[in-house]
């Protein structure tokens, strides 16, 4: 499962903005929890959301090593991450996916055994996780944790896959294409009333960290974010510029070697 269907927006801002192509991402039981329900979240801080009260997951890949931190306001994506790496759930599986500018991804369960060449992605999964977005408090600035989803026309609650994470990379933006985001966010706040009866409104914390930090304003309050890279972010740059076939595969297989979990004290 990708975020395949921002393609479209992308190639329209490629032509409009001139702005690097930032491509897709493929995403996806339990009943929702998204933020058309639940009060109105509080704003992030600028940079980091994670406390001493965070479990961290250490992701060793043949590339090199990345530490996570998931955050303990979203607990049902918490518990499933660390269930799957406590019990080495990812193991041997790939990153099947790069799109620089963009996203890094992986957690396809059948992606251990893929052929050279052949696409990852679209693996059927037993199950779903309850959507948790927390807006505009978790937003997809770089470093941002989420887990991949169906789009909304097969999901419309917004469940998120059972495996499939992905951690974005982005880019700095200016304030003109903060704008152009915004309209973007717009558009789809009004498409989408039910799940965003408030709108999907950039705050300025979050424009200053999309301006200094940088990520991917455009993935904002409909995917759910469930924490943030903490030591590594170096390997996931590295990822997204490996040579890549048309699916967004890495020519040469990045693959998760281990994970380990470390609980907070």
């Amino acid at each position: 499962m990708h975020i395949d269907t921002l393609r479209p927006l992308f190639i329209a801002l490629l032509l409009s903005l001139a702005l690097p192509l930032q491509a897709q991402v493929d995403l996806g039981n339990s009943s929702t929890t998204d933020n058309a329900d639940t009060p109105a979240e509080e704003e992030a801080p600028l940079y980091s959301q994670v406390d001493d009260s965070c479990t961290q997951v250490v992701i060793h890949t043949t590339m090199g090593t990345i530490r996570v931190a998931l955050y303990n306001d979203t607990p049902l994506h918490r518990d499933n991450f660390i269930r799957l790496a406590e019990t080495h759930f990812y193991d041997s599986l790939l990153i099947h996916r790069v799109v620089p500018s963009f996203v890094v991804q992986g957690g396809d369960s059948l992606s251990r055994h893929a052929l050279p060449g052949a696409k990852v992605g679209d693996t059927d999964e037993p199950y779903t996780v309850a959507c948790e977005v927390r807006y505009p408090r978790h937003y997809h600035k770089c470093g941002a944790l989420a887990m991949a989803r169906e789009e909304d026309s097969k999901n419309p609650d917004r469940a998120s896959s059972a495996y499939q994470f992905y951690i974005v990379t982005g880019r700095i933006y200016d304030d003109a294409s903060l704008d152009k985001a915004q309209e973007y966010l717009d558009k789809m706040a009004a498409a989408f009333p039910a799940h965003h009866p408030e709108g999907i409104k950039l705050t300025p914390t979050q424009r200053e960290a999309y301006k200094t930090l940088g990520g991917m304003p455009y993935l904002d309050g409909q995917y759910t974010v469930f924490g943030e890279v903490t030591e590594g972010l170096d390997v996931v740059y590295n990822m997204q510029w490996v040579a890549r076939d048309g699916n967004d595969r890495p020519d040469t297989d990045i693959r998760i070697l281990s994970t380990e979990v470390i609980r907070p004290k």
